[in-house]
């Protein structure tokens, strides 16, 4: 079979699952919708010989699915596709949440279509592999980025070069402004902007020659690296197609940036990772874990969608370590806006952007959910296509189900006319407005209402969301919230695990924990694992003491003193290396006398432990910031050894371990 018909095959045989599976869950569907419009989706890809495409992301997206890698519900404008739901691409009813084909693709516009995915972050490297290992090592490559001289560190680079020391040339480029907005400063402006520097460069010779060079570099490349998500496959070699360089054995590197590689006929995509995916997969498997688990596996795809205690969450504001909704502003929101469906997520997820909310479109819609501003259309047809977000124009889709409903545009040729009001060229902008009205006039309207519901969508066009991707990060949204709300304490041990190698956000995490009513254990050389682990035993009066506010869960379940509680993770403490973990861990394993089996061996004290490990790996100064950290408490606590005294007793346990590991080894 051609690949067009295999992606047809896929294509129907997917949505037939899809659609048992909702009938199943006792969801109502009108089927011929489904298939009517898979047709004119699978017209218009294969029509555009986009079946090859199709076929490759579904294929990576699947066989991350089935071996444990966990891949998002969709992003961007993919997500309002039915085929890439049918192929399990994406996992958002696109009927069901109202998005739109023609803003991912349509034959008005003609561009290559593009999903962005989203795997875990710690597992994307293995479909990456998996790609190479299908297509070919030399015919799978990564897109390269390029570094350019900006201004601070291009003076830092020639003073070097001059002769002058780092703090010489330091001193200089400190003098240019930070950036603003991500945006380096030129040395021109800053010549301008900043009298030190103006002064420097007239009175000071070698100052001067350093900034002239400096500006003569500027905003040159500086050297190649590699884009971490951007991956091409090409027909045959990559280097066949586009030049090559290898930062590494077999892994081969564009010469040539994501636009000129898609100019030169290889297609792009990218593999992104997202930390969440991680936390919900780490959440999941502890989920499955718990004591009072039976039957089916936790599945973070099946929970319902208007559980109550999730909304309560969201509209308290507690939303700590939730999706997208960490920053303050959000969490603001959403108590204002207090949210009780779905829609209203999505909603919010668009309007928290500078351009909508300094249109106070965030402060109407928050009115006029609560009925403190009464709900108005810009013309009564177009009621059902604003109702959900209460006459707000949020999303681009809705720009272009107004050209629809109103002028009679096609879906594609009303994208193009969301693209000429994004853009707001002048002359697109009134060839579109000519269109426009001449289709309202033609339907009966006004040409006074015509052109004030066009002045309208322009004005919108400008701050909407494509709500396909706001719909898609939305479902993560919940799913964290969901997590957070039934299983805090597996969220939290999930949240801890994934950032624990930033500080920061672990101390914010067990902070966080405690004020839920979730004890968090100290790390113990005898309990801990790598990654924080929930554990199951009783409380002792240190630990009750810690909880620094009621111990109340936000689901309302008070805190039981024998439920299970977090033990901090070995990794996650400052100056103990996974090198040194693994080590630790090797050395609690015993094997029995005469078997090869391997059991759990406490460390009895500082000083078996220093006999037991491989102090190659655990050095001096881990063994300070495991005993400064605690993690010796519970062994010495129970033969009276203070913290103190383990601290003063390092050296001696280290020598005296040594010596025991060289006779051993003898």
């Amino acid at each position: 079979a051609s690949e067009e018909d295999f992606l047809r095959a896929l294509s129907v045989s997917g949505l037939g699952r899809r659609i048992q599976e909702m009938r199943e869950r006792g969801e109502s569907l009108e089927e011929n919708e489904y298939h009517t419009r898979l047709e004119l989706e699978l017209d218009v890809i294969l029509k555009m010989g986009f079946a090859g495409y199709f076929l490759i992301v579904q294929d990576f997206i699947n066989w991350a699915k089935d071996n444990g890698v966990p891949v998002g519900p969709g992003r961007g404008s993919g997500a309002g596709s039915l085929v890439a739901w049918a192929l399990r691409i994406t996992d958002l009813n696109p009927i069901t949440h109202g998005l739109l084909f023609e803003r991912f693709l349509n034959p008005e516009r003609v561009s290559m279509p593009d999903f962005d995915i989203d795997f875990c972050m710690d597992q994307r490297d293995r479909v990456i592999q998996y790609v190479r290992d299908k297509y070919g090592q030399a015919s799978v490559g990564q897109i390269a980025t390029f570094h350019q001289l900006k201004s601070r560190s291009v003076v830092r680079d020639v003073g070097r070069v001059m002769g002058m020391t780092p703090g010489e040339a330091g001193l200089i480029a400190t003098m240019i402004p930070e950036p603003v907005g991500g945006k380096s400063v030129a040395i021109s402006d800053a010549l301008e902007q900043e009298a030190r520097l103006k002064a420097a460069y007239e009175t000071d010779e070698q100052a001067h020659e350093l900034l002239d060079t400096a500006q003569a570099l500027e905003n040159l490349t500086r050297h190649a690296g590699m884009h971490a998500a951007g991956v091409v496959i090409s027909e045959g070699p990559i280097w066949d197609h586009v030049p090559v360089f290898c930062p590494e054995e077999d892994v081969y590197v564009t010469q040539y940036h994501k636009d000129d590689v898609e100019a030169a006929g290889l297609v792009k995509f990218d593999f992104l990772g997202l930390r969440t995916l991680t936390v919900i997969d780490i959440a999941t498997k502890l989920i499955d874990r718990r004591p009072d688990r039976q039957g089916e596996p936790f599945r973070i795809d099946q929970i319902p969608m208007d559980d109550d205690a999730t909304y309560a969450l969201l509209q308290s504001g507690e939303t700590t370590n939730v999706f997208q909704l960490e920053s303050s502003g959000m969490q603001s929101l959403f108590k204002q806006l207090r949210p009780d469906r779905f829609d209203d997520i999505v909603a919010a997820v668009a309007l928290y952007r500078p351009g909508p909310m300094g249109a106070q479109m965030d402060k109407d819609f928050v009115h006029r959910k609560h009925g403190r501003q009464k709900v108005e259309y810009p013309h009564p047809s177009l009621q059902g296509i604003l109702e959900e977000t209460r006459g707000v124009i949020v999303y681009q889709e809705q720009v272009m189900q107004i050209a629809q409903e109103m002028a009679g545009y096609s879906l594609g040729g009303a994208d193009l006319l969301r693209r000429a009001m994004g853009k707001k060229k002048a002359s697109e902008m009134d060839k579109q407005k000519a269109i426009f009205i001449e289709g309202a006039t033609g339907r009966g309207h006004s040409r006074e209402k015509a052109e004030e519901v066009f002045d309208l969508m322009a004005y919108f066009a400008g701050y909407g969301f494509n709500k396909s991707h706001s719909a898609a990060y939305a479902l993560i949204t919940y799913q964290t919230a969901y997590l957070k709300t039934h299983y805090p304490v597996e969220f939290s041990c999930a949240t801890l695990t994934a950032d624990k190698e930033k500080i920061d956000k672990v101390v914010r995490t067990v902070a966080e924990a405690r004020s839920m009513g979730i004890t968090v254990l100290p790390p113990d050389v005898n309990e801990s694992d790598i990654d924080f682990a929930v554990v199951n035993t009783p409380d002792d009066a240190q630990d009750v003491a810690r909880l620094r506010h009621k111990p109340v869960c936000y689901n309302g379940e008070v805190h039981d003193p024998m439920g299970p509680k977090i033990r901090f993770g070995l990794g996650a403490i400052k100056g103990v290396g996974s090198g040194a973990v693994e080590a630790i861990l090797e050395a609690r394993q015993a094997e029995e006398e005469d078997s090869d089996e391997a059991h759990e061996r406490p460390f009895v004290d500082l000083f078996d432990f220093c006999a037991r490990v491989d102090l190659r790996r655990v050095n001096k100064s881990v063994i300070e910031a495991l005993v400064q950290c605690g993690a010796f408490d519970t062994v010495h606590n129970a033969i009276k050894v203070h913290r103190s005294q383990a601290f003063i007793a390092i050296e001696q346990a280290v020598e005296r371990g040594k010596r025991i590991q060289a006779e051993r080894s003898s």
